[in-house]
């Protein structure tokens, strides 16, 4: 840098000196920074004392000569630099649509200019991008999964308009996508840009499911989820039917996670209930039937039953009982003659 600038100087007709003494001898300026000697240089007259403080004066002037005249040279330098933009908000696009993802560049194009468009996941750094297409050498080269999908608005896109068309857009589409312009020896910039790009999917038709204790008292958990869908979608839970509805206080609702928590159950709780989940492409929905049981009615219920049985049981033995009896009244009584009495008798001893 040093030497640069004492050739811009001695090249004005200046001299990396700052003046000199009476026997015509250059003393060099502050750090080697190059003066005119037409601007200051002198004889001297004075004393010793007075010559120290000359010197020093003269090497503060310098300094400050040196220091405004370097900074008009940067200043006025010209500046070698690509200048990318892109859209500072994110993108966008419904699934199945096509998405323009706009980039104008500014630079003198030169034979090295190279033009590449990447994309990264999200959630992933941009070191782990993967390459969409590039151009180079007045060639455009498609690459990677998106290449049947991937194009320029303009072709070539040497006129300032890097644009990326990206048709039929999938959902695994959502991501960061980089702009990057390169032309050497313009190097003054990364010559890079970012956009984010969401591509909007309706809901899918959610699912419900219930967990918990679905008795008088109790309290139970209504859940509700779609598969798909983006921006995520919201869902909501409606009491359907004209019956009593339950009282607000009894019912907590997520409208992010989908949960429906009913708490303190009665049989006003009873009923089917509906889950939409929406989003800004549409909506979705399911049903499901809730029923509440008062475990006091089953106890009755398993009384009167054992009631009941054990009258069954009682009525089948009081019948079984009666039938013997009569049974054993029809049946003749036997009779015996006096001489089988007596062989009877006969035969004991």
């Amino acid at each position: 840098m040093e030497e640069r600038g004492v050739s811009l100087l001695e090249g004005a007709g200046l001299s990396p000196y700052l003046l000199s003494d009476s026997q015509s001898r250059p003393y060099p300026a502050p750090g080697g920074c190059p003066v005119g000697t037409a601007f200051l240089s002198w004889t001297w007259t004075g004393t010793q004392d007075q010559r120290r403080q000359d010197m020093a004066m003269a090497r503060l002037l310098g300094s400050l000569f040196c220091r405004s005249l370097l900074g008009l040279i940067y200043w006025t330098a010209p500046v070698l630099a690509v200048e990318v933009h892109v859209p500072a908000e994110p993108l966008s696009t419904p699934v199945g649509k096509t998405a323009e993802l706009a980039c104008s560049y500014s630079t003198s194009v030169t034979d090295n200019f190279v033009l590449e468009w990447s994309f990264v996941q999200p959630g992933k750094p941009i070191s782990a991008s993967h390459p969409i297409l590039y151009f180079s050498n007045g060639h455009l080269y498609p690459t990677g999964s998106k290449a049947k999908r991937a194009s320029l608005l303009q072709n070539p896109p040497t006129g300032g308009v890097a644009t990326l068309k990206l048709t039929d857009v999938h959902p695994s589409d959502t991501g960061t996508y980089i702009c990057h312009v390169n032309n050497p020896p313009d190097f003054y910039t990364n010559g890079l840009g970012l956009i984010n790009l969401t591509v909007l999917v309706p809901p899918s038709s959610p699912l419900c499911s219930q967990t918990g204790q679905i008795s008088l008292g109790g309290s139970a958990t209504l859940r509700c989820s779609s598969s798909s869908g983006a921006p995520r979608p919201v869902y909501n839970w409606v009491h359907l039917g004209s019956s009593p509805t339950p009282s607000p206080g009894s019912m907590v609702q997520d409208d992010v996670s989908g949960q429906l928590i009913l708490n303190n159950l009665s049989l006003a709780s009873s009923g089917t209930y509906r889950c939409v989940a929406t989003n800004q492409m549409g909506s979705a929905s399911c049903e499901l039937t809730f029923s509440v049981t008062d475990p006091s009615k089953g106890r009755v219920a398993g009384a009167v039953i054992g009631v009941l049985l054990g009258v069954l049981f009682l009525s089948i033995a009081v019948f079984c009982l009666i039938r013997f009896q009569k049974e054993r009244r029809k049946r003749p009584k036997e009779t015996y003659k006096g001489s089988d009495l007596r062989r009877h008798r006969s035969w004991d001893f």
